[in-house]
């Protein structure tokens, strides 16, 4: 069996790393190739485009920054659906639109192609752990046959239905981690006002009713000045703005995730931060 890997950032890194450490064989591409270079040490193969890498494997998975790089590589010349080959395994774990994974699903599946949509929560420890949560959209047998796969860096796999439903379901993971990581944020702002010991409040409350992913994972970094990405501020409002064009869509108002959006915008358009992590949203306010 052999796997392809399209897109190593902090997250396909730790993916790769562990199909690598249950000896999957694994070719890799990446626009920028020193990106690669982890992976590549730890045994996996290099191909020089996507197209050349599709047509090596026998399942392929994506992981890219953007809706506009999803599309790139699937529709642009030479893409992954254009020289794709009845029968392959084609994931994408890219976190993009819903509408963009079902016009993927509908053409593959016209093409004899077997295709999810996956994206993952769980940041880069949970990739590196691999622990991730992975939220999927396609049909259920495909997941069957690629459940050995997954559980290499996954510890949750989670089907909600035809194409594009495992984009929604990371939409609604996003919104919910738009409000911790504003509160996170806020409380900080508010105990360190009130002189308090900030590494005492943050064990306080996540011994209470106030624990979540987001204070534990990047409240220990904020004290540590520690503002390296575990995911990009730059995607994560990205994800924000994909939420609320679907939130439209729905006819939804959603004014807490909006005001997420306008704050993140802040740190990645005005201040531009946004290659530092989500956990950075503290620097509008503490310098």
């Amino acid at each position: 069996m052999k796997i392809g890997f399209i897109g190593i950032g902090v997250m396909g890194t730790g993916i790769i790393n562990n199909l690598r450490k249950n000896n999957y064989d694994v070719t890799v591409y990446n626009r920028t190739k020193a990106h690669a270079q982890t992976v590549l040490d730890n045994g996996a193969k290099w191909a020089d485009n996507p197209a050349e890498l599709t047509k090596k494997v026998d399942i392929l998975f994506t992981m890219v920054g953007f809706p506009k790089d999803v599309e790139d590589i699937y529709f642009g010349q030479d893409g992954i659906l254009i020289v794709a080959k009845a029968g392959q395994y084609i994931v994408d774990m890219t976190t993009s639109k819903p509408s963009l994974a079902q016009k993927i699903g509908q053409i593959g599946e016209e093409k004899g192609l077997h295709i999810l949509d996956a994206p993952v929560s769980g940041g880069d420890i949970g990739a590196k752990n691999g622990t991730l949560t992975v939220m999927i959209g396609g049909h259920k047998e495909d997941l069957n046959h690629l459940h050995d796969l997954f559980v290499t860096f996954a510890s949750k796999l989670n089907y909600f239905g035809s194409y594009g439903s495992g984009q929604h379901a990371k939409m609604a993971n996003q919104i919910m981690i738009a409000g911790t990581m504003t509160g996170m944020t806020e409380m900080l702002v508010y105990a360190k006002a009130a002189y308090l010991n900030l590494e005492q409040i943050c064990q306080t409350l996540q011994s209470g009713a106030a624990e979540n992913f987001s204070l534990d994972s990047y409240g220990p970094k904020i004290l540590q000045g520690d503002y390296t990405p575990g995911f990009f501020a730059k995607h994560f409002l990205k994800d924000l703005r994909i939420a609320l064009k679907e939130a439209d869509k729905m006819q939804l108002d959603m004014p807490a995730t909006e005001e997420a959006r306008q704050l993140y915008e802040i740190l990645v358009d005005q201040k531009k931060l946004g290659n530092d992590g989500t956990q950075a949203l503290i620097k509008l306010w503490w310098k």
